[in-house]
């Protein structure tokens, strides 16, 4: 098998680092060693490069991020080259900006946007417009991108400017302390706010879709709270917060207790009696989290777009 070091020049974007395991971390798995040596990268970025043969062991490829060292090991660690990471070329793309300092950059999503270049969609993304608005943002990992909201999501979504500002935003969703609120327009009349504390996954069969799977199916643990907000005769206006960040969370949870967001056309159900929306009427509105530098709490909210307003005011009136 070829070894994937070789021909470092085509595969890391850097020089890879020569480090040497401490003696005091013996016993110790390889993953938490090369996150402690080299914070600036999260650790499930770290376990991801093993995995992906960047990373050798006394001069052997390495593909097992709990291996245990013993002390005195050395290690060579090569950052990959992805070429998702810089799949597009700037493009000047007006941005709805809430806040920007050095190291942060807060945007108020529009709905149609997309956040990631993809498979028809290889430009006019919000990657796209970040790499023309931030110099030398290229050099982070997924253009500063920490979480994405939906394409037909509107609302706030937070960016790093610097290496060491995405690691630690990761850091904070990975330990839950970004808050994170959303306001939806959900099918139904909702008796009682409360929660949905159920694993998500890929779907079995449609795997463009995600679904509610048993943890030993692959589904990983998600919970959804809300609060009932406003009532009308067929559904209803609710506040969301995530514990956690799965793909489609608040659409699956919602869906999964027959209460589908309004103008959802891949979890939810033809209606008569539901308004017409022609995306999920969902809105990231609020969001809170430890700024990277200063350690200071910040909290940003923004109201709800046009659509949304309108659609409400349709209900309300009606």
């Amino acid at each position: 098998m070829k070894d994937p070091m070789e021909n470092s020049g085509d595969y890391s974007r850097t020089e890879p680092l020569h480090l040497t395991v401490p003696d005091a971390c013996y016993g110790r798995r390889l993953d938490q060693i090369l996150a402690e040596m080299v914070p600036q990268h999260s650790r499930n970025r770290l376990q991801g490069w093993v995995r992906d043969g960047c990373v050798q062991v006394d001069g052997k490829v390495e593909l097992e991020p709990k291996r245990k060292l013993l002390g005195g090991e050395r290690l060579l660690v090569a950052e990959p080259h992805d070429a998702r990471d810089q799949p597009e070329q700037p493009e000047d793309i007006p941005l709805d900006i809430v806040y920007e300092d050095e190291t942060l950059l807060v945007i108020n999503k529009p709905a149609g946007l997309v956040v990631h270049p993809g498979s028809g969609n290889w430009s006019g993304t919000l990657m796209n417009a970040l790499l023309h608005h931030v110099p030398g943002i290229e050099e982070v990992p997924r253009a500063g991108i920490v979480h994405r909201l939906d394409k037909d999501t509107s609302g706030l979504l937070v960016v790093a400017k610097t290496l060491e500002a995405q690691t630690h935003l990761v850091r904070q969703l990975q330990a839950r302390t970004v808050r994170r609120v959303y306001l939806a327009l959900a099918a139904g009349a909702m008796p009682t706010g409360g929660g949905v504390d159920s694993p998500i996954g890929r779907h079995p069969v449609q795997r463009t879709k995600m679904a509610v799977v048993p943890e030993n199916r692959g589904g990983k643990p998600a919970l959804t709270w809300f609060r009932i907000l406003e009532k009308f005769p067929y559904c209803t206006f609710v506040e969301c917060s995530l514990e956690t960040g799965r793909t489609h969370q608040i659409r699956v949870h919602l869906a999964s207790i027959n209460h589908p967001l309004v103008g959802d056309q891949v979890y939810g159900k033809t209606n008569p009696k539901l308004p017409t929306f022609p995306r999920q009427a969902l809105h990231a509105t609020r969001l809170g989290l430890v700024h990277p530098l200063t350690g200071f709490k910040m909290q940003w909210e923004v109201p709800l777009p046009e659509d949304m307003r309108n659609l409400l005011d349709s209900l309300r009136h009606g």
